[in-house]
Formats: structure tokens, sequence, C-alpha cells
């Protein structure tokens, strides 16, 4: 199985070195497109008092008709600059209330400096979250540590590493047009690499179940790109497309393109690592139980444990994208419009792509992972090392035969 691993994962390397974009690829964009001010301060502030005021009306008010009013109410917040002190006045976006603004409420506020004779200015930004998001963040940490133990550590940095690559090298690399597959299909290849040896260490069991995740890669890609393209799925669809469209530039279009596939691969890595981790497990658990254990009864009873496994993440997979999607489904509800052409609408037919191609990878890569398991269960020895590795790294989502 090393002769397999070691080679992909060295052209996705390679591949990453050749591929990998500036730094600064989305915030030139963002220059070239005039939605960057570079002189733009983002200062942390905490609010002094409230008061309603009557204001202009704005797009943000609009009304069903279409019309704007002429007034409307608005929330004027007096807010404490941290650092130097000074107290400004901003206007909380529309339909902010006193009560969810109440005094000591922390806020982030824009500072745009004086220039070509304006006066410098002060606006809303947003509420600061650091704190309760970190904490949140921390309570998880240790919940995942206190359950798991060193694993859910190693599970948590694998995560961490994740995201980096995405930040630095996905992103980045969609904005500057690079081919959206490649850069999915490397950056899968390298953070699943990563991500499971590192919670769950160097065994044979865990390369199967990266050669299974590999597997179940390729099916998604492949089931993705034929139901987009026979689906004939639009690149822009929805207003945020077409905004989004609009600032990457003359290439926008066929780089929106690309993000769907690459947002189709990423998001089934999640899942295929659970699955095909599980049934590693359970065929080389098997295997522990009966060493004389045929390859054909292995793969027997790892099927039994992944048909059990499969429904429930199938609905999985589907909840995650209808609870995505529920203000587009509400806002659907409200036009009145037919089932039939919501779901075979621009928006819903790529969601229901995204969706059947992710569950046919998914449902696939278990015979796979199973396969693959059972092959290499029968080839190690059953050694007292081997039940050591198994008691220690059993997974928590394997079924009794």
């Amino acid at each position: 199985m090393a002769a397999v691993v070691v080679p992909v994962l060295a052209v996705a390397a390679l591949l990453m070195v050749l591929t990998w974009p500036s730094a600064t690829a989305g915030r030139d964009a963002g220059r070239e497109a005039g939605i960057i001010d570079v002189g733009t301060q983002y200062v942390d502030g905490t609010v002094l008092r409230t008061q309603d005021t009557t204001c202009e009306g704005t797009v943000e008010d609009v009304r069903p008709d279409g019309t704007v009013p002429e007034q409307v109410t608005c929330l004027e917040v007096l807010v404490r600059l941290a650092g130097s002190g000074r107290e400004v006045q901003v206007f909380a976006p529309a339909g902010t209330t006193s009560a969810q603004v109440p005094d000591g409420t922390r806020v982030i506020v824009e500072r745009y400096p004086a220039r070509d004779g304006a006066d410098e200015t002060f606006a809303w930004s947003d509420f600061a979250r650091g704190v309760p998001l970190g904490t949140l963040a921390l309570v998880f940490l240790m919940v995942t540590v206190a359950v798991a133990g060193w694993r859910g550590l190693r599970a948590v940095v694998g995560l961490a590493v994740a995201f980096v690559v995405l930040w630095t090298y996905v992103l980045p690399g969609l904005v500057a047009g690079t081919d959206a597959l490649l850069l999915a299909l490397t950056a899968a290849v390298v953070i699943m690499t990563v991500v499971l040896y590192l919670a769950h260490g160097v065994s044979v069991r865990t390369t199967t179940a990266l050669l299974g995740t590999f597997a179940g890669l390729a099916v998604v890609t492949l089931v993705g790109s034929l139901g987009a393209w026979a689906a004939r799925l639009p690149a822009v669809a929805t207003e945020d497309d077409y905004r989004l469209a609009g600032l990457l530039g003359d290439n926008g279009v066929e780089i929106l393109h690309g993000v769907f596939l690459c947002g189709l691969v990423l998001a089934g890595l999640g899942v295929l690592n659970d699955v095909t981790v599980t049934q590693a497990s359970a065929v080389w658990e098997l295997r522990t139980a009966d060493p004389d254990a045929s390859w054909r009864a292995l793969f027997a009873g790892g099927m039994r444990i992944g048909r059990d496994h499969i429904a429930s993440t199938i609905y999985t997979i589907a909840f995650a994208y209808v609870g995505a999607s529920l203000p587009v489904l509400l806002l659907l509800q409200v036009y009145d419009m037919p089932l039939g052409r919501t779901l075979t609408g621009g928006v819903f037919a790529a969601e229901i792509v995204r969706t059947l191609a992710g569950s046919i990878g998914l449902v696939l890569a278990i015979p796979l992972t199973t396969g693959i398991a059972a092959v290499a269960a029968r080839a190690t020895p059953v050694t007292a090392r081997l039940r050591r590795e198994m008691a220690e790294h059993g997974h928590g989502h394997a079924h009794p035969a």
C-alpha cells in the first residue's frame, strides 16, 4: 500500500509547491475591484449609550413593494474607542434595537482617515465576538481532550493544519485562477494524509483508511463533474455569485465554474474520513477476533457494519445541506414557487448534484475500503503488538458483527 500512498503524496506535494499562489492574491483582487480601502482601520470599542433617532431611508430599508421610505427609525450608538479613549457616534445596522446593544457591549468601529478634503469619519463595523467565540473554541478543545485524550488533541491540531492549507493555498489559488479541481484534489490529498496519520498514527490500518478515502474522493470528483456537465449547472446562480464574479474580474465566471467542483471535493472530506476509518478499524477488529477468518469473511463482516453506517451518514449529508440552504428555502416558500421548478432551478440543482455526488462517493467508499482492509488484514499476522494497537486505536463507530 505504501507503493500507492507515497507516490500520490509526493505528486500532491510537488503540485502544491508548483501551484502555490501569492499570499496577496485575495487582497490584490479586492484592491483592483475597488472594494478594499487600504487606509481603513478597525478599532475595538465599548458602547456607552444608545438612543433611537430618525435617519434618511436607504436600500436596507426597502419595503415589500420596492419603495424606500424617506425617513426611518435608526439606532445611534456612542462608542468609546480602545486605546485612545476617544468617544465617537456611529449608527447601528438597520433592524438593530437598543436591547441588542446594551451599555458595555464590545463592538468594532471602522475609521476612515481624513483625505482629499474629507473629514475623518467613523462607521459601525460589527460586534466584537472574539471572547465568546474563543470561549466556545476552548470548551470544544477541553471536551475533545477530556473524552478522546491525546488523540483528540492531535485531531484538533490536524483540523488546524487543514484550515491553514485552505486559507493559504486553496482560497488564494482560486482567486488567482488556478484550476479548481487541481487545487481541491492536491489539498485534499495533503490534508487527509496529515490528518489521518496525526490522529490515528502510522500503521497499515491507517494507510488502508487513507487509500479508501482517496478512492472515495476520486468517485466524488468523477460523479460531480459528470453531474455538473449533464445538468448544465450555471456558474452564476445567486446574487452573491454575480457580485463575486464581478469582483474576480474578466475570468470571474470561469473561476466560479471551478469553485463548485472544488467545494464538492472539500465537502466530502470529513464524511469520507469518518466512514473509511470506521471500516478499516472494523475489519481489523474482526481479524483480531478471528485470526483464521478468510478474506471473504472479513469483507462480509465489514460490510454488515458498513451498511449500518451508510444510512446515518447519508442523512448527515442531506440535512447538513438543507440546514445551510434554509434561508433560500424560506424565500422560495414565500414566493410560492412550484416544487418541481424549485428543485430543478440553478441554486437547488447545484445542491442536489453536490449531495448526490457526495453520497455516491460515500456509499462506494465503504466497499472499496472494506475490500482493501480485508486484503491488508489477511496479509498482516495477528501479533501481540497488533492486538495492543487495536486496543489503543479502536474506532468508536464500529458495531459488533
